[in-house]
């Protein structure tokens, strides 16, 4: 099979910089332009690859508006995506990633005693995340990688700009099914993917809630100089680690906002509070 080429970024991650077009027996590939399908389409690039869902091009508001949430959520800037781009309908699963660990020959994350299958994976670090996104690229012949920070508050807010894609308050969980029942007097542990929960408008599921997800950007302290066009945001403090979005099994309804986020150690660092969500682009 043909293999993409990749560049090494700054942040230490890898980047897809070509795109070979590759044939799968039996498999009818996806168009080089996807204008007939990029809205809300939802595919998979192979039978057993996670399944995505083309967003449509917009802009939004990124962060939190004055009086509201953190200050590292400030100051509220525009970002543009302008560019064909999906995400994964669901953080990538237990039963994705042990058949990447089969086929690459390591380890399997520990899921604790709750499960895997459909469980969101745990216990995966930030490089780990980057190992399974560059097999997957190489798999299917396509550019794969993590979602950039705005990347994922774009999918999240799927057009809306309250707190919640549902809207401002926080305790009706019967919506997102992602706070207090998962809390610390909850279940105490994740679930299965889109179990039980309502998707949000562009039917991205556990977007707030169960598992925090890894995301390429490092850490800023605010929003002072950050990129307008979707791209993860470089530099920062190496030191601090990497940004993770989304809120997790245990955690209030506060730090499950849209705008929330949070940062969590090095890139080597794991927890069962984290797994990861895909992106997906065109050249």
């Amino acid at each position: 099979m043909d293999r993409r080429y990749f560049l090494k970024l700054a942040g230490g991650s890898a980047s897809c910089v070509a795109l070979p077009r590759v044939a799968f027996p039996g498999i009818a590939l996806l168009p080089r332009n996807p204008p007939a399908y990029a809205s809300l389409a939802k595919f998979r690039d192979l039978p057993d690859s996670p399944k995505m869902v083309w967003l449509p091009k917009g802009e939004f508001l990124m962060g939190s508006p004055p009086g509201d949430g953190w200050h590292f959520e400030h100051p509220q800037h525009l970002v543009r995506i302008d560019y064909e781009l999906a995400v994964g309908k669901y953080p990538v699963t237990f039963e994705e990633w042990d058949r990447y660990a089969t086929e690459t020959q390591q380890v399997k994350p520990d899921d604790r005693g709750w499960g895997r299958s459909r469980r969101p994976v745990i216990g995966v670090n930030w490089e780990d995340a980057q190992g399974y996104v560059k097999w997957l690229s190489e798999s299917t012949g396509q550019c794969y990688r993590l979602l950039s920070e705005a990347e994922w508050e774009y999918a999240a807010r799927a057009g809306t700009m309250t707190r919640y894609w549902w809207g401002d308050d926080g305790e009706v969980s019967l919506e997102a099914h992602a706070i207090h029942d998962r809390g610390p007097f909850g279940l105490g542990k994740t679930e299965e993917v889109g179990e039980g929960k309502r998707r949000n408008p562009w039917g991205l599921h556990d977007m707030l809630g169960n598992v925090w997800e890894w995301v390429e950007d490092r850490w800023h302290g605010d929003y002072l100089g950050a990129p307008g066009d979707g791209s993860a945001w470089q530099g920062g403090d190496e030191s601090i680690g990497h940004v993770v979005r989304g809120g997790s099994w245990r955690i209030e309804p506060w730090d499950v906002r849209s705008a929330y986020r949070e940062v969590w150690g090095g890139p080597e660092d794991q927890s069962s509070l984290i797994g990861f969500r895909l992106a997906r682009t065109l050249p």
